[in-house]
């Protein structure tokens, strides 16, 4: 699994466009049990990847959202908020 976590994308744009092509793979051609486990294993990966890229990010903007004083001032995200 080493090998194969330094082989996935760096960012989280890329990282969802593998995810988009195992999905749509998978759904095109069913591949063999081991090759959909391996797939599976691979976004799972993928996934966790996005949830601390998300979470990075998070954690950026609290930072950038406190004030002068140093003080928090922390908003909720809302999320479909525009």
């Amino acid at each position: 699994m080493n090998e194969k976590k330094s082989l996935l994308p760096t960012t989280i744009e890329s990282a969802l466009e593998r995810l988009e092509t195992i999905v749509d793979t998978i759904e095109r051609t069913p591949p063999p049990l081991e090759t959909l486990i391996d797939r599976y294993e691979e976004g799972v990966a993928l996934l966790k990847l996005c949830q601390e890229k998300l979470t990075a990010a998070e954690q950026r903007i609290d930072i950038i959202s406190r004030n002068a004083r140093g003080e928090a001032s922390i908003q909720p995200f809302e999320n479909g908020a525009h």
